[in-house]
């Protein structure tokens, strides 16, 4: 039976990272974005507050609590600024996870402890400068030379590249077989050959970082290799559906903050006698925000309901990465809107929140991609299939 209501321990949990939002975020993110800097003291105290492998197994070095509870801090942490939930999603989504569905015992205990402890700060590299939505289409080699691979390649657009210990490398072992010829590696910052390079000129998330990861005749060891050669776009496929399910929940996160700044601007600012709260038409505005933060908060928890039943969740992730995007960038366009000409400049949050709203519908598969995939399923075109290994289903204790 769906149940969408919050258990006490994800109440206290919410409670928890709203405090540390309102108290470590809200009152830095204005310079932090302006200055270009993103803070690690954020995420070493996310880390030991247990919240960089909030739904990573107790054995693993996680706090052991389930999906949903990965989207709220999501949510919360987008409500004080992008980057530090998208530092949650790459390092806990994209990277953590599929460690935990993926990878070997030893993997786990090499990689995904240290990590779900906040100790080491996992990215991921899949999108290269001629290679995004056409993930078939990478560049990056991996060769196999005795019980190493060696890599050669680049990786750009790529969250957390200046601070993360190891990532997550696709890379083709055969090109003539495209997206079947692809692998997945464990690489470590440490191995010689890598380098990163930060990237500027952002339109939005300012206060995040992103690079490009350069490999230049990496040996990685065999024993890295995440699941069997030619599995890695299998890999890369199931890593974004736990990537576009905390960019969802992020993007709920970033509706309310329209929607709570754009409701406090309404009361405080007066036209015609009246404050603008009573003109109808930035009603509809307000209106139109509610309703899509309710939305996507309830497709949101029902891909995290369906993750905590260890059930294949493309589809449903897919229309809640869409949605919420599409809602999060609408509501912070009406949000500048409604402050008018203040909404203009940075002297309010909103104008930072419609540059943060547009990296929302393009990164973890653009709008277009996500149009193409639902119209697919409606139509048949396509179906999921069972993953030979899916995520464990949560165990409530």
């Amino acid at each position: 039976m769906l149940d969408f209501s919050l258990s006490k321990e994800q109440e206290e949990l919410q409670s928890l990272v709203r405090r540390f939002t309102k108290a470590e975020i809200l009152p830095n993110i204005q310079k932090w974005d302006e200055e270009h800097h993103f803070d690690m003291g954020v995420v070493k105290k996310l880390a030991d507050l247990g919240l960089m492998g909030v739904c990573i197994p107790e054995e693993y070095g996680g706090a052991g609590m389930d999906y949903n509870a990965l989207a709220i801090v999501c949510e919360e942490l987008e409500y004080g600024d992008t980057a530090y939930r998208t530092a949650v999603s790459v390092h806990t989504g994209l990277n953590s996870m599929t460690l935990l569905q993926w990878g070997t015992e030893e993997q786990k205990q090499k990689y995904l402890v240290p990590q779900a402890k906040g100790e080491k700060l996992g990215a991921f590299g899949l999108t290269e400068p001629d290679a995004g939505s056409d993930a078939g289409s990478i560049r990056t080699r991996a060769v196999r030379d005795g019980d190493s691979y060696i890599l050669n390649g680049s990786k750009i657009w790529i969250s957390m590249a200046d601070y993360a210990d190891n990532f997550l490398i696709f890379a083709s072992v055969d090109p003539e077989k495209k997206h079947r010829g692809i692998s997945a590696f464990i690489v470590e910052r440490s191995f010689p050959g890598v380098t990163t390079r930060p990237l500027k000129g952002k339109l939005g998330i300012h206060g995040g970082d992103t690079g490009e990861v350069i490999l230049t005749d990496v040996r990685v060891p065999a024993a890295n290799r995440l699941g069997e050669d030619g599995e890695g776009f299998k890999i890369a496929m199931s890593a974004l559906d736990n990537g576009r399910f905390t960019v969802a929940a992020g993007a709920a996160g970033l509706t309310r903050a329209c929607l709570d700044a754009s409701v406090e601007y309404a009361h405080t600012r007066k036209t015609f006698g009246v404050e603008i709260g009573r003109h109808q038409l930035v009603q509809q505005m307000i209106a139109k925000m509610e309703a899509g933060y309710q939305t996507s908060k309830l497709l949101v928890y029902k891909v995290g309901w369906l993750k905590n039943q260890g059930v294949r969740n493309t589809r449903e992730c897919s229309l809640a990465k869409w949605i919420a995007s599409d809602v999060a960038y609408q509501s912070a366009s009406d949000a500048v809107q409604v402050h008018g000409a203040y909404g203009y400049s940075n002297e309010y949050p909103v104008e930072r929140f419609l540059r943060n709203s547009k990296a929302l519908v393009i990164y973890e598969g653009t709008r277009e991609i996500h149009t193409v995939m639902q119209a697919e399923y409606a139509l048949g075109y396509r179906e999921d299939k069972a993953l030979n290994r899916m995520l464990p289903a949560f165990d409530a204790k």
